[in-house]
């Protein structure tokens, strides 16, 4: 128990560096922690660099462990199995892929084309910007492993369970025919790369950059987003809107994250603002969920490959799924703390 509240406070909190930050904020910048002004710049700089360290170094692990699953080896793997248990390693393959939802559809549409069934991709789509390896340690930095942990295993039912009914659906006419059209005459001899450890650490560390490049300003306002909440709104606006004696917060936070396009990583700090502000732990995770699995970007790219029925039934599933989990942490967060 020492070891894990050392882990978490030290490492994953990184309570030496807020406790840095409080000496630059009061002894060079000359500011009150105490006061508005000095509490914001000191949650800026905190999350900032605490955010920035760990999806650096979680992002380059994640990296290494994905250069073993490129997307031939991928469909393959997922080739292999059928039923729930397809569904099931689905989900599980969208864990090691550290992308954005928008990310996600290129690999969709390829593991569509090759002709994987829908479902099964479905759940990989899902799961792929909802749940990833870095999310429990991400999540466990904020908040606790406990709320990690559960946060991962519901994140994982929902692209099961949503990817099981669209397979059931079988609502393959609804793809639009390109991605569809495959000539079965054509087989790929090409042998899978073998990568050297050099390989996959160069590989690890171009992602690093790359996904810093793509996802810096996201973070930052984010960061900026959560400053605000966590100093300047009133925390009786904020109870009022989404606290735990509103019955719709849930519903709230879930449309009111779903126009927004970020990842994990940007809507980290909005969540620690809320938490704070005595948001329940259920409505901040339900936005998180939407942010990341139903951004608008991402669905206007999926409307280009799939019809409107599907999209729709798409949306709705995972947004059930996402109030559902929503209402149930709330309820049981008592086991969560």
């Amino acid at each position: 128990m020492i070891v894990l509240n050392f882990i978490n406070n030290q490492l994953l909190k990184m309570n030496w560096l807020s406790n840095l930050i409080e000496l630059l904020v009061t002894k060079v910048f000359r500011l009150d922690i105490d006061t508005k002004l000095g509490s914001s710049v000191h949650f800026f700089l905190y999350d900032t660099i605490k955010i920035f360290i760990l999806l650096s170094i979680l992002i380059f692990i994640i990296s290494y462990i994905q250069s073993y699953f490129p997307p031939e080896r991928t469909k393959k793997i997922m080739g292999k199995f059928k039923g729930i248990s397809a569904n099931i390693m689905g989900a599980l393959l969208g864990t090691v892929t550290p992308f954005c939802s928008c990310s996600s559809i290129p690999l969709f549409i390829g593991f569509t084309n090759a002709g994987l069934p829908l479902g099964v991709t479905f759940s990989f789509l899902i799961s792929s910007p909802l749940v990833d390896l870095a999310s429990i340690l991400l999540l466990a930095s904020i908040f606790n492993f406990k709320i990690a942990v559960a946060y991962v295993i519901v994140g994982l039912l929902i692209s099961i369970i949503g990817g099981t009914i669209i397979g059931k659906l079988h609502l393959e006419k609804y793809i639009e025919p390109f991605i569809l059209k495959r000539d079965n005459n054509i087989k790929c001899n090409c042998e899978e790369e073998i990568l050297t450890k050099k390989d996959r650490i160069k590989y690890a560390k171009e992602q690093v950059l790359n996904i810093i490049k793509k996802v810096w300003i996201y973070i930052l306002i984010g960061v900026c987003i959560g400053a605000l909440i966590h100093n300047v709104i009133p925390e009786s606006v904020i109870i009022a809107i989404i606290g735990k004696d509103n019955i719709f917060s849930v519903l709230i936070a879930t449309i009111v994250g779903i126009p927004i396009y970020a990842d994990i990583f940007g809507t980290l700090p909005i969540a620690e603002a809320l938490v704070t502000k005595g948001v329940g732990i259920g409505t901040v995770l339900s936005f998180m969920m939407a942010v990341t699995a139903l951004s608008l970007p991402s669905i206007i790219m999926l409307k280009r490959v799939v019809k409107t029925k599907l999209l729709v039934i798409f949306i709705s599933i995972v947004t059930i799924g996402i109030i559902i989990m929503g209402y149930l942490f709330n309820y049981f967060s008592y086991l969560l703390v």
